[in-house]
C-alpha cells in the first residue's frame, strides 16, 4: 500500500493571485477589519456618543468609521481594521473602554473577518489592504450595510468548476453595481473567526440607501443564495457620523 503523504504537504497560507492571466502574485498581508455595535444606555446621552468614541480613538491614531444605527435611534458602530489582528485587542480595545459604561455591546451583531483573494486581482496589494480602507473612508458613500452569512455545507462538496460558476454569476452582478456607482462591497472571509460559525462578512457602502437594499434583493434570485445560504444577518445599516482616517 502507498504511503499517505498528504498530511506532510506544504501548507501555503498566502493570499495568490494572477495564476489564470500570467501575472501570478502572493501576498502574505491581509487586512483584518471589524464592526462593534452598541447601544447607549439610558443615562448616556445619544447626541455626543460619537464624539465619545472618536476621542480615544484619534488619540491613538486609529482609523474607523463610527456609524449611526438608522433602526436604533440610540445605536452606534465602530469599524476599524488593520493588518495585525492584535491592534483589534491593543488599540481599539482599550480606546472604547474609555467611553465607560454608557456602551452596551449588541453581542450578536460584532462582525470580524479579513480580506481574501479570489485569485482574479490585477493588484493583490491594492485589492486586499487599500481598497477596503478606501471604499469605507470614502466621504460620498455614506451609507452602509453590513451582515454575515453563511452557506450550507453542499456547495463546498460541489467541483470546482461549478463552484466558480455559481461565484461568477453573483460577481457579475456586485461589479455592475459598483460601476455604475451604486453599490461597492468588502468582502471578508470570517471562517473560524466569530462565535456563529459564519463564513463571510459583506460590506456594501455606497451614496444612497436605496441601492444597497436592491443589490440585497437582486442576489436573492442568485443559484448561491437561492440554493446553498443557509443564513443571512442579522443586517446592521448605518449612515457614517464620523471618518477617521
Amino acid at each position: 500500500m502507498a504511503n499517505d503523504t498528504q498530511g506532510d504537504a506544504e501548507i501555503d497560507v498566502a493570499e495568490l493571485a494572477g495564476h489564470h492571466t500570467g501575472n501570478p502574485q502572493r501576498l502574505e498581508s491581509r487586512l483584518f477589519m471589524q464592526l462593534l455595535v452598541f447601544d447607549c444606555a439610558p443615562d448616556l446621552d445619544p447626541s455626543g456618543v460619537v464624539d465619545r468614541i472618536a476621542s480615544p480613538l484619534a488619540e491613538r491614531d486609529c482609523q474607523a468609521v463610527i456609524y449611526e444605527d438608522v433602526n436604533d435611534p440610540r445605536g452606534v458602530a465602530v469599524l476599524t481594521w488593520s493588518e495585525d489582528p492584535g491592534h483589534f485587542v491593543t488599540t481599539v480595545r482599550p480606546a472604547l473602554q474609555t467611553v465607560g459604561a454608557g456602551l452596551l455591546p449588541r453581542r450578536d451583531f460584532a462582525m470580524f473577518g479579513r480580506t481574501y483573494a479570489t485569485g482574479y486581482e490585477s493588484d493583490l496589494r491594492f485589492w486586499l489592504l487599500e481598497r477596503p480602507v478606501q471604499t469605507a473612508l470614502n466621504e460620498d458613500w455614506p451609507w452602509a450595510v453590513w451582515y454575515p452569512l453563511r452557506r450550507i455545507g453542499a456547495f463546498n462538496r460541489l467541483e470546482g468548476r461549478e463552484q466558480a460558476s455559481i461565484l461568477k454569476e453573483h460577481g457579475t452582478i456586485g461589479r455592475a453595481y459598483g460601476e455604475q456607482d451604486l453599490a461597492h462591497d468588502i468582502r471578508l472571509a470570517c471562517h473560524g473567526l466569530d462565535a456563529s460559525d459564519n463564513e463571510f462578512v459583506i460590506g456594501l457602502i455606497g451614496k444612497d440607501l436605496h441601492p444597497l437594499s436592491h443589490v440585497v434583493q437582486r442576489m436573492r434570485k442568485t443559484r448561491q443564495t437561492a440554493e446553498f445560504m443557509e443564513k443571512m444577518g442579522p443586517f446592521f445599516i448605518g449612515h457614517a457620523a464620523r471618518r477617521l482616517g
